[in-house]
């Protein structure tokens, strides 16, 4: 509804309240472009097995571990020749188990023939803990950031909208990428109120991206982050919806802490 300045002065003068709108909040008003992050050429990439003590949640045979995070059926994605690939149109998938701190190891790969642009370009995002549907929770970037250029609060290693990546150690489409997470989940009162924020290291590819860095909230896209206090739980992965073709991920192993 637009308001002029005649309706305010009508109703100052009625003796009415002036009606005030606030400004609509826009995707844009979070985006951070600037400074650009720092490249750095990452070791070559080779598969991390797991320890002795890790819950494997991906061993390259099935997707045991995962459901569905709409409807908490059978994950729907594809597994084949040891990789798990995103079933585009299918959803979300996150863990069976539920978790609160943690070190995390996933490897993903963004196709070879990757097409697209900015955030459009083999997006996806590993939510380290799954506070509800959709894609609730705390999200730390997946995508293509070799020489795609997208707001720095975006790109890959970033905490999604909250803290740019350290560096840029991103590896070329067809390679594979690793992260390695430090997650201490945050703590709550019992009336609901914050009493400890959530933090996180990451190392994407062998290089440090998120030192100890204390969470402002979970995830939103349009707004400011904010905490709901909740317990234990699951690891998300993002079936994002954008056109590129899909993502896929490999030796997906935590260590609880």
């Amino acid at each position: 509804m637009i308001v002029t300045a005649a309706v305010i002065l009508l109703g100052a003068t009625l003796g009415a309240p002036a009606v005030q709108t606030a400004p609509q909040s826009r995707p844009q008003d979070t985006e951070v472009w600037a400074p650009e992050v720092p490249l750095v050429t990452p070791g070559p990439a080779s598969m991390v097995p797991p320890p002795s003590d890790a819950v494997v949640l991906f061993d390259g045979k099935n997707l045991g571990e995962w459901v569905s995070t709409k409807d908490k059926g059978p994950a729907r994605w594809t597994v084949a020749d040891g990789v798990l690939t995103v079933r585009k149109g299918t959803g979300n998938i996150e863990t069976r188990r539920k978790f609160r701190n943690y070190q995390l190891h996933l490897e993903w790969r963004i196709p070879a023939n990757i097409t697209g642009e900015g955030q459009a370009r083999g997006n996806s995002g590993l939510f380290l803990a799954s506070t509800g549907d959709g894609d609730a929770g705390y999200e730390l970037q997946i995508m293509d950031s070799f020489r795609n250029k997208t707001y720095v609060n975006g790109q890959a290693g970033s905490i999604y909208k909250q803290f740019a990546p350290l560096a840029n150690p991103v590896r070329a489409p067809g390679q594979w990428q690793s992260y390695d997470v430090i997650w201490t989940a945050p703590v709550f009162a019992a009336d609901g109120s914050l009493t400890s924020p959530a933090y996180v290291t990451a190392f994407l590819n062998g290089v440090l991206v998120q030192d100890h860095v204390a969470l402002k909230g979970e995830t939103v896209y349009i707004g400011a982050p904010r905490y709901t206090a909740h317990q234990a739980a699951s690891i998300k992965l993002q079936d994002h919806g954008d056109p590129s073709p899909p993502i896929s991920f490999r030796s997906i192993w935590l260590r609880e802490l």
